[in-house]
């Protein structure tokens, strides 16, 4: 069953917990973005997973290096997920994995700008993440690029991990993620720039789940 992601990004803390109040119900995991970290720190995942403990709650640190240490900080705050770069080193995405096993966590690796998105995909399925998600990031969609025929490339290679898509899904793009076949969606603007952001995430949910 595919699972859906909603991501906090443009957001503060009490902006993020508003927003989380409202569609909290509909997600099954809550994204502290990478601006949310720069701005707030690792506070910010701390207080979501105080106030959400029910839901699982990712860390979009986008890990570069120091794998093993970052890890260990964003799991003593309470991310059930932490995100790393697939153009990392190998040690760095290796140590990564290590540390998240040790506390009982996931990795996710982020895709963005791999140039041989098939090889590096194989690599990173051998190496032991959880997840491998293709993302057409804001700079992407800017020019129009989305991340749908990249999520075919991997998912025609790996064989233990699951995929995850994001970048720009909307309520009218939805079908076509489904049809893509990954095991997490990953949605920011198209729910959190709704003016009716519960009943977005509500039919969001019911696509999903249906798909």
């Amino acid at each position: 069953m595919i699972e859906l992601q909603l991501a906090l990004d443009l957001v503060d803390i009490p902006g993020a917990k508003e927003v989380v109040r409202e569609v909290g119900e509909y997600v099954d995991i809550v994204e502290i973005g990478t601006p949310v970290v720069i701005n707030e720190g690792l506070r910010a995942v701390r207080e979501i997973k105080a106030e959400f403990p029910h839901l699982k709650v990712l860390a979009d640190l986008k890990i570069m290096d120091a794998g093993g240490y970052e890890v260990m900080k964003a799991s003593e705050a309470g991310a059930d997920l932490i995100t790393v770069l697939g153009v990392s080193d190998d040690a760095t995405i290796r140590g990564a994995v290590a540390e998240a096993r040790k506390q009982g966590r996931q990795i996710m690796v982020d895709m963005i700008n791999v140039k041989d998105l098939e090889t590096r995909a194989q690599e990173i399925d051998a190496l032991g993440a959880d997840y491998i998600c293709v993302h057409s990031g804001y700079d992407h969609q800017a020019n129009g690029l989305n991340a749908f025929a990249d999520l075919a490339v991997i998912k025609r290679v790996v064989k233990r991990a699951k995929t995850a898509i994001a970048g720009g899904i909307k309520l009218d793009t939805l079908a076509q993620a489904i049809a893509a076949a990954p095991d997490l969606i990953i949605v920011g603007g198209g729910i959190t720039g709704s003016p009716d952001r519960p009943s977005v995430a509500s039919e969001m949910q019911k696509l999903v789940k249906a798909g």
